[in-house]
């Protein structure tokens, strides 16, 4: 499968499973990866995802240019491929759980997209990024760009895409692109131990967390309704346990109540 899902307890992971290829993604595998975002978004069980590339060699270098000949070879190909990219991205953007990516290795075009999802990016030194699609005469489209503003803002974005160069993990820190650089051999201790801290905290308020922080994005004023959202957490279950963990000394069972 080019997309596998992996389960440990609380901890869920991605796969982008195509080695061979440095993960290079297909349409097919665009697909699965929303749908399998989806599937892990709407269960409650799951408490932190962690998507990466399988192997060490890349995260991803983007789509896969040999699948363009027969999808992608003209503007009406293109729609329709979009509209998958798009519905990934959209079911990226939306999932209700912490999404922290592991990059090893090559980061690039479609991969870069994927990785500015993610609400934390943790990569090793040797990882390279960037987005040399110009060379391709293509363009990132609204819907690819918007996270790559988002996260590292209009004058990164245009110089990532003007010039196309592919830079070091150190640029991607200094750029805003990544969370964290370690040593390329702690990419996976790292990203698991990041996802077991997200994991044993209270998840109703990283949900509301990730649900406030998009909203904020937004720019527009909020409702009263909005506001009075943000105490619905004093009304928990988890707050009850989380305030009682803190004055017995002991460390907190929170169940998402």
């Amino acid at each position: 499968m080019s997309i596998l899902v992996e389960r440990d307890g609380p901890l869920a992971t991605v796969v982008l499973n195509r080695p061979e290829k440095l993960n290079a993604l297909t349409r097919a595998m665009w697909g699965a990866l929303g749908d399998a975002i989806a599937a892990l978004s709407a269960d409650d069980t799951v408490r932190c995802v962690v998507v990466r590339g399988a192997g060490e060699r890349a995260f991803s270098p983007g789509n896969d240019i040999g699948e363009f000949a027969v999808q992608r070879s003209n503007k009406a190909q293109a729609r329709e491929y979009g509209k998958v990219m798009h519905a990934t991205a959209a079911a990226l953007a939306g999932c209700r759980h912490p999404l922290v990516a592991q990059i090893h290795g090559l980061c690039v075009g479609g991969g870069l997209e994927i990785a500015a999802l993610c609400d934390l990016r943790i990569c090793g030194e040797s990882s390279r990024f960037g987005a040399p699609i110009k060379n391709l005469g293509l363009v990132m489209a609204y819907a690819e760009m918007a996270p790559l503003v988002d996260l590292a803002g209009r004058a990164v974005a245009l110089e990532i895409l003007l010039e196309g160069r592919i830079f070091d993990a150190a640029e991607a820190k200094s750029k805003g692109l990544v969370t964290r650089v370690v040593p390329d051999a702690e990419v996976a201790a790292e990203a698991r131990a990041t996802a077991q801290r997200i994991a044993e905290g209270a998840p109703l308020a990283a949900r509301w967390h990730k649900k406030f922080a998009r909203r904020l994005a937004q720019g527009t004023p909020l409702t009263a309704a909005e506001l009075d959202e943000c105490f619905d957490c004093f009304d928990t279950a988890d707050f009850r346990e989380g305030y009682e963990a803190f004055l017995a000394k002991r460390k907190p069972r929170f169940a998402g109540r």
